[in-house]
């Protein structure tokens, strides 16, 4: 299947109910995100991890102790498929998700999936999201590992200083004569002030060890 970069956009869940199929440790950690996010979340497996137990116990999430029917996606708009190992079952998935427009992420499988999910980095309100359009999901892990080395101080750091540095330089917007209209590209801007920031962290020396 041929790499397809998609549309890269974020999606807010709050208060929609998503669909996580799968009850083990990988799954829990995807459905604490979920609840973060604010999405009515509903888990299928016949058995959970400890954390998944915990938050069903308190009502956090719906949890439907079996295997998946067709009918659970009814409502959802959201799955996440954390089945490995049964390419029929993901296949068969994807073909339900596709007839009932309903956005489908199976780990692992972006030829089961509608939807990519990138690593991502978080910092407060920044998030830095890392993705391989699917061809190397443990390159983007790789690369999402090396930047939380960066401490929270130090890419609070960067921002401030880019930043600092702009409102230093005052540089005029770039206007688009054809629409007539101001376009300022802040993150084209910040993207290139970091990564002549990012070197002297070591970041970029790291990624190439594990390259090699």
């Amino acid at each position: 299947m041929a790499a397809n970069s998609g549309f890269p956009l974020t999606l807010d869940v709050r208060g929609y109910p998503v669909l996580v199929l799968g009850g083990d440790e990988e799954a829990a950690e995807k459905t604490e995100r979920l609840l973060e996010a604010g999405a009515k979340v509903t888990v299928v497996a016949p058995s959970l991890h400890d954390r998944l137990k915990q938050l069903a116990a308190s009502g956090k999430i719906l949890h439907r102790g079996r295997h998946f029917r067709d009918s659970d996606l009814e409502s959802a708009i959201l799955v996440l498929n954390m089945a490995r190992g049964d390419r029929d079952f993901s296949r068969a998935l994807f073909a339900k998700a596709r007839e009932k427009k309903v956005l489908l992420w199976s780990v692992d499988q972006p030829e089961a999936s509608t939807v990519t999910m990138p690593a991502v980095v978080a910092c407060g309100h920044l998030r830095v999201a890392i993705s391989t359009s699917g061809v190397a999901p443990a390159l983007s892990g790789f690369m999402k590992e090396d930047m939380e080395k960066i401490s929270v101080r130090s890419l609070l750091r960067l921002w401030t200083g880019w930043v600092s540095s702009v409102t230093t330089r005052r540089q005029p917007n770039r206007i688009s004569k054809s629409v007539g209209y101001c376009c300022v590209r802040p993150w084209t801007d910040f993207g290139w002030w970091a990564r002549s920031n990012i070197r002297r962290s070591g970041w970029r020396s790291g990624l190439r060890r594990r390259e090699a």
